[in-house]
């Protein structure tokens, strides 16, 4: 690999939404968004070891996916496929953002190895490729690749870069259950129709999390991470979740509710981030 040292690996940072709104649903199912994206400075790690010939060997993958069908293998062989080279690389993750929890951490995944690919197989596909490639895996995906926090709307797709938000220090905590992304899409009380939003209105303070309501009622745990936080700052979920999170006044604060969390919780404090991590280490290059 690229050595294991700390300074080499490609971080797959976490994101969380600051807002989420459902304003529709398409023909083919898929549901129209509002969402702000901001990135976190903690996540996923990768290291990569380019090879010359075709193979693609993952370890540290999910329990139970196959490696063929895991984000990050389907990432690179959707490079090769577009750029039609017969290239190699093995793969190490460590795996640090729950499964399930809203954090992004698969999307996150298959964006860092599109973008450390590019860059270490020298294939020169610029920003907008790599962002279309990505959206073929996943709808979080183009975010990550472009590394800005963002407005999204679409399916999550169409971006406006919001460079001056807030950075401030979160708690995270991560309720112990795993949810489904599809059963709270697909629930009927799900409301689907919210009127689309401005983005000055979520400067002004909206920041409602449409899916919040059903998650709660299906995954009670969810509910009561959240009633726990709230005694501490306000708190939502990001993403479907299972993770709420908190805006904290200072690390100092996150860090003491960070010691409070009962078992079998569990959490992380981490700083909101405008420009990815990603972006930090391409530099590197």
């Amino acid at each position: 690999m690229n050595g294991p040292g700390e300074g080499r690996y490609w971080p797959a940072p976490a994101k969380l939404n600051l807002l989420l709104r459902v304003t529709g649903r398409r023909a083919d199912g898929y549901h129209e968004l509002q969402t702000v994206f901001q990135f976190l400075d903690r996540g996923d790690r990768l290291w990569f070891e380019t090879e010359d010939a075709g193979v693609i060997e993952l370890e540290g993958g999910l329990p139970g996916v196959p490696p063929e069908q895991d984000l990050i293998v389907r990432a690179a062989r959707a490079l090769l496929a577009h750029t039609g080279r017969d290239l190699g690389v093995r793969i190490r993750l460590d795996k640090r953002l729950p499964a399930g929890g809203g954090l992004g951490g698969g999307s996150s995944d298959a964006a860092t190895t599109l973008v450390a690919l590019n860059a270490l197989w020298k294939l020169g596909l610029t920003v907008d490729q790599l962002a279309g490639i990505g959206l073929q895996l996943g709808a979080d995906v183009p975010v990550f690749v472009r590394g800005r926090a963002a407005w999204a709307e679409g399916v999550g797709e169409r971006l406006t870069p919001l460079a001056d938000l807030p950075e401030p220090w979160y708690l995270v905590l991560n309720p112990a259950v795993e949810v489904s992304t599809a059963v709270v899409f697909s629930d009927p009380g799900l409301t689907r129709n919210a009127p689309p939003l401005k983005i000055p209105a979520f400067v002004s303070g909206e920041g409602s999390n449409h899916l919040q309501e059903v998650v709660v009622r299906r995954y009670p745990e969810v509910g009561k991470a959240l009633n726990w936080l709230n005694k501490f700052q306000p708190a939502r979920m990001t993403g479907s979740g299972a993770c709420v999170f908190a805006a904290c006044v200072d690390r100092p604060q996150a860090e003491s509710i960070l010691r409070q969390i009962p078992a079998p919780w569990s959490g992380f404090v981490a700083r909101g981030c405008n420009r990815s991590p990603l972006l930090q280490r391409l530099e590197q290059v």
